[in-house]
């Protein structure tokens, strides 16, 4: 995987972090998709983004799509960055985050829709420098739509491996800093991404809030496919979890594919 330029990235421990220099700027977010095959959904989620009033930017990565994303995403507006082929989440954030230069960055699912909107909440505490990251806290009746032992189990490797509590650490939606992104914490298997980033982030001394949204998106249910794409997660969510315990990271080709 190619690594992003050192200039683009700042390692600091979260320790003594000053205020965005930005906090003004009525325009200082940037919103990154990646996305693959959503052509259905992309365009309410562009639309609903473009009414909130601090983000600058909105960039689709089109992560090797087959059907027409990048079309939808720039008939919408939206800025485009097309890969050749599907790389996996992790690749295609990372490339989406080389490519813009605002001082906040939203990641955002492809499928949020109208609900995408919400996203105006994660930006204010970290304008208000109350917080460095922000996650989504969806509607807890959202939690029907799967099993409660993925959630489970990346919520106890949370407590295991850093003695904090976060109800949220499956949740793709989230603000940053731009000074605190590092390039590793994209770089866990599949749905380990967001379970690893969390404990990295924790052990770095970064401030995390989770936030209430009223969000929802296309979720899995309990019939053939529901079940394959929970024990995925769960698989990937343990790699990592297992790794770190042991002191060994388990990354994106180490072991299978996205």
């Amino acid at each position: 995987m190619t690594q992003p330029h050192k200039s683009i990235w700042n390692t600091q421990t979260g320790q003594g972090r000053r205020s965005l220099t930005v906090c003004n700027d009525k325009k200082n977010a940037a919103v990154v998709i990646p996305a693959y095959n959503e052509e259905n959904c992309i365009g309410n989620t562009i639309r609903a983004l473009k009414n909130i009033s601090a983000i600058n930017e909105i960039l689709v990565v089109d992560d090797g799509s087959s059907d027409n994303t990048a079309g939808v995403a720039v008939q919408e507006g939206a800025r485009l960055l097309k890969l050749d082929k599907n790389y996996g989440k992790g690749y295609a954030v990372l490339q989406g985050i080389k490519a813009v230069s605002c001082p906040i960055i939203l990641l955002l699912d492809a499928d949020l829709g109208e609900s995408a909107r919400e996203a105006e909440k994660l930006i204010q505490p970290i304008l208000e420098c109350k917080a460095d990251v922000t996650i989504a806290r969806f509607p807890g009746n959202l939690a029907k739509s799967g099993f409660g032992l993925v959630k489970g189990l990346s919520r106890l490797g949370v407590r295991m491996l850093t003695g904090k509590d976060f109800k949220a650490v499956l949740s793709g939606q989230r603000g940053f800093r731009r000074d605190i992104i590092e390039p590793g914490f994209f770089m866990y298997k599949g749905f380990g991404i967001e379970f690893g980033m969390t404990v990295d982030l924790i052990n770095r001394g970064v401030r995390i809030c989770e936030v209430d949204v009223q969000m929802s998106h296309d979720a899995t249910g309990m019939n053939l496919p529901g079940i394959v794409h929970r024990a995925r997660q769960f698989r990937d969510i343990m790699m990592v979890l297992l790794g770190k315990a042991c002191g060994k990271v388990v990354t994106k080709g180490e072991y299978g594919h996205n």
